[in-house]
């Protein structure tokens, strides 16, 4: 499930740095450089990259080498599919996402559109679920795939929804980074974007993600209320209109939704 994120500029949440595990932190900051940059690095790409010294990164790399999560070849670091172990038995695990699957399936081939599924990690948002209808031009994303919440049709639905008393520290620190130049990157207008969205119950993105990509998403609550998560459709600018988005697209995705919310129930 969804879980209200902790918007508080503590780094470490609050942990008592004592109890703080620098090294693991540090690993984990190398697996992310990978992600973030390119697929193969240099030790010292990674040293930069991460802010380790050049000894410091060695060790990290060489440890993921010895436990199967990355490969040295020559001068190169490369991480291997093992990772996904690290993700996948969590997103695997969750009986909601199983449970919408055939829907995202059956919206995709109504559509003929890729559907997909995510859930709000902080800033981001985590793509869980989906389905990729292959035409000549595609929105492929990935399961584990990660982007921005604040220029992204799925992250605005899940950052609307949350509870009022979260949305100052929420809108505080949130970066709004420009990802294009379509971007919304003023602060009290993505607050009204975002008051919007809650007041509607879905979010359309032109083009804030990247130049001739849109999306649009809606919430996805459980039977308590709660929030899962949020379904999205996405759809190349070159093939359909944000009104015709909305018009065509929005009525099956709402009632994509709530079939999955009513089986929720079961």
């Amino acid at each position: 499930m969804t879980a209200s994120p902790d918007w508080s500029d503590d780094e470490n949440g609050g942990l008592n740095p004592r109890d703080y595990v620098s090294s693991l932190a540090r690993g984990l900051e190398v697996l992310r450089a990978f992600n973030r940059t390119r697929r193969k690095m240099t030790l010292s790409e990674v040293a930069a990259e991460t802010g380790n010294t050049r000894a410091g990164a060695r060790r990290i790399l060489l440890t993921l080498v010895h436990e199967g999560y990355a490969v040295a070849d020559g001068k190169l670091f490369d991480l291997t599919p093992q990772v996904l172990e690290l993700g996948y038995s969590v997103l695997s695990s969750k009986g909601a996402w199983d449970i919408a699957r055939p829907f995202i399936d059956h919206l995709s081939t109504e559509l003929r559109e890729s559907v997909s599924a995510a859930v709000l990690d902080r800033f981001d948002v985590v793509y869980v679920s989906g389905a990729q209808y292959h035409r000549v031009i595609s929105v492929g994303i990935s399961v584990g795939a990660r982007f921005p919440a604040h220029c992204t049709a799925t992250g605005r639905v899940l950052l609307a929804a949350q509870p009022p008393e979260m949305w100052p520290g929420m809108l505080q620190h949130i970066p709004l980074t420009r990802m294009t130049e379509h971007t919304v990157t003023d602060p009290s207008e993505f607050r009204r974007v975002l008051e919007q969205v809650r007041d509607q119950g879905w979010s359309l993105v032109d083009q804030e993600l990247e130049t001739g990509l849109m999306s649009i998403a809606v919430p996805l609550h459980n039977s308590a209320g709660g929030l899962v998560g949020a379904i999205n459709v996405g759809v190349p600018t070159v093939r359909m209109s944000p009104a015709a988005a909305i018009e065509y697209v929005l009525p099956k995705l709402q009632d994509t939704v709530r079939n999955i919310s009513d089986s929720l129930k079961r």
